[in-house]
């Protein structure tokens, strides 16, 4: 646990803000961070790397584990100590030491703020048996040396059946980066792109069209639907329509 308190807590420590750093910080962005976290389903959170500390908690009970946001924003780090498994702690503490790494070497400040990662991991909390949650980070935003100052984290329920699946993604870019988590590396990867039809049969299922209905509404037949389907399915490497909406609003694809 030792080991993992120290990476979380060092390894992305900004020791000190400049008066022109601070100078770049709007003194309402707070407003406009609760003003997102109001029309949206996911838990919102924004941490501070100079304090090491939770700067906002929306109160979305899915990231809260049963306290309200007021003691996860007194817990701060020691939330994640208090209610991640030991397993995934360890995980957790690999990913954020390759994850800087990686934004380390990215070339300058203005691009360092296209970049978000991905990750899935449980939490036990106060509920009856733990659950498994997606993580999003992004920069919000960097002292003058490129380090990130603030960061927005957003959190919903996993489309996987295992903690992992850690990916960057850059904004407006067709790459995207998969950690190997055994080797402790970054494999860059295309990102999976559908045809027109797909993606028409993508919208209309999340429209909450059936299969017939789908098909009446593209003038096929209901095997022609079925057909994309299975190519939509091959090319997400999902199982269902529920997982490939899912995976198509986190890429970006819908």
């Amino acid at each position: 646990m030792e080991n993992e308190k120290n990476s979380l807590l060092n390894r992305n420590k900004i020791k000190a803000i400049s008066t022109e750093d601070k100078l770049q910080l709007p003194h309402n962005y707070l407003e406009v961070v609760k003003s997102f976290a109001k029309i949206t389903y996911q838990s919102i959170y924004v941490i501070d790397y100079e304090e090491m500390k939770f700067e906002y908690v929306s109160n979305n009970p899915l990231f809260l584990c049963g306290y309200s946001p007021e003691e996860v924003l007194e817990m701060g780090y020691d939330f994640y100590f208090n209610n991640v498994p030991k397993k995934d702690l360890e995980m957790l503490s690999v990913i954020n030491n390759l994850g800087f790494d990686f934004y380390d070497k990215l070339p300058n400040n203005d691009e360092r703020k296209l970049y978000s990662i991905s990750y899935d991991f449980h939490l036990n909390g106060q509920y009856e048996k733990p659950i498994l949650i997606n993580h999003k980070l992004s920069p919000l935003f960097l002292n003058s040396n490129g380090l990130v100052w603030k960061s927005l984290c957003v959190v919903s329920i996993s489309r996987n059946q295992n903690a992992g699946n850690v990916t960057i993604n850059k904004q407006e870019s067709d790459i995207l980066w998969k950690l190997d988590l055994s080797k402790k590396v970054w494999i860059a990867e295309n990102k999976p792109k559908l045809k027109e039809k797909e993606l028409e049969i993508l919208r209309l299922y999340a429209q909450g069209l059936t299969i017939n209905q789908i098909a009446g509404k593209m003038f096929v037949s209901p095997d022609t639907v079925k057909y994309y389907r299975r190519k939509i399915f091959e090319i997400f490497a999902v199982k269902n329509f529920t997982e490939a909406l899912a995976f198509a609003v986190d890429n970006k694809i819908i």
